[in-house]
Parts: C-alpha cells; structure tokens; sequence
C-alpha cells in the first residue's frame, strides 16, 4: 500500500542483536551513555516455538478483547471486535499472544495517513511467518482515524503481521483492496500522533527505511540508519472479554 495512491505493502524484517562482551577494569570509571528508550527496545529471545512455526498459533480470538502496546512513548490500548474482521482478529491475537511484536519497530509513520510495524527483531523469525497468509476478510468498518488494520500488498489473501493505525480518514482504501479494520485505538492516540515520523515514506519514493533490508536485516538495520524510529517494546492481552 503505497501513501494515498497504492494498496501494495512490501513485508520486511527483523533482527537479533548481538552483544560484545565488556572487559570490566577494577577501579576504572565506567561511562553511562543514555540512549533513547527507541533506541534500545529490546527484542526478546526465541522462546515461544510458534515463533518459528506459525502452524502452531491458529487460536481462535475471542469476540472481543484489549491489547496494550507499550511504546518507546507511551501505551497505547486497542480494542479488537472480532466480528469486524474475524481472521484478522484472530491473526492479531495469537501474534500478540506469542510475544511476535515485542520489540518492533513503526519504521514507516506518515504524518496525516498512518503508523505502521509489524517486521519482527529476529530475521529468522519474519521469514517464518512470511508466507503464513490469511484470507481477506470483507470490508465492514472504514479506515477513519485511529482504526487498526493489516496491512498487505495488491494481491488477494496476502495479509501476515504486518498492520497499521490510521491517523486521518482512509476511507478511500476500500477501493484498493480489503482493507479490514479489526479494532480501534481507545486510549493512547496521542502517543500514537508522537511517533517520530522524520524520516517520511521508505525507499525509494522518501528517505524512509527500506523494506527489503528490513526483511534481510531486521532491527540492526533500523537502529543503524534510522535511530529515531520509536518501537513497541511489549504488547500484551489485558482483558480477553471473557
């Protein structure tokens, strides 16, 4: 989905980072540099099996339930209703359920159109789940501000992990494809109008990140050129409605 003319979404990546180990000496002072929470949002560890098998995170959502996103600004609350677009609702909830957007970056914020994330910290990981696609659901809410979305490029049934919160009225994606909204921001809009958004739309058409060597290279790739970035660094299941 190109900014306000294409629906075409290029999917892009993730990665671990590496640590050098610090040879500590006795009785020298030891510098403290502090870096912005952007900077430093961590991306966890391997744990969860599902993270590399997507087979193994197919549950079906509840009709509806609360995520909350900590970002490098601030949280942000979402309220999923299933029944808007079902399987997108359920690709939402076992992604956050298995710890897939902790530590991911909105490497691609426009000012007026939206905020979008969804490459995972861990190359290996974005390629797992590369191909793990799902049906389009049909249109049954409009892209107005603050309503959440997968992103996806110009083909049918194409959706992954990527999504995006509008920030104005979209409304105009219904006629590139099924843009389904499957919840809305309900607190924390104002942090999402925060997110740096210098760097503008990605290459080649701005100075943004490049999807593919996001793909390839994943966070390292972001924190290298593009530190202002803001991240997600953890998104939870607060309230299932259950």
């Amino acid at each position: 989905m190109k900014h306000r003319k294409t629906s075409s979404v290029v999917i892009s990546a993730m990665v671990i980072v590496l640590c050098s180990g610090l040879v500590v000496v006795a009785g020298e002072e030891t510098k403290k540099t502090e870096e912005k929470a952007r900077s430093t949002a961590a991306v966890p560890d391997v744990v969860n099996p599902a993270l590399l098998d997507p087979t193994l995170a197919r549950e079906k959502a509840p009709d509806a339930f609360r995520v909350k996103l900590e970002t490098t600004k601030g949280d942000v609350v979402i309220l999923v209703n299933r029944s808007w677009a079902p399987r997108g609702a359920d690709r939402f909830y076992n992604l956050v359920k298995i710890g897939y957007y902790d530590g991911v970056t909105f490497y691609r914020v426009i000012r007026g159109f939206m905020a979008q994330c969804g490459f995972n910290g861990d190359p290996a990981v974005s390629a797992a789940w590369s191909q793990a696609k799902i049906s389009d659901d049909p249109m049954t809410q409009p892209n107005t501000r603050g309503m959440v979305t997968f992103a996806k490029p110009g083909t049918p049934n194409s959706r992954t992990t990527q999504f995006f919160v509008n920030y104005g009225d979209n409304s105009y994606l219904k006629d590139h494809g099924a843009f389904s909204p499957f919840g809305k921001v309900i607190a924390g809009m104002e942090v999402m109008d925060s997110l740096y958004a210098g760097y503008g739309e990605g290459a080649p058409q701005g100075r943004g990140p490049n999807q593919a060597r996001v793909m390839r290279e994943g966070n390292s790739y972001l924190r290298e050129n593009f530190p202002k970035l803001d991240s997600i660094t953890r998104a939870t299941i607060v309230d299932a409605g259950e």
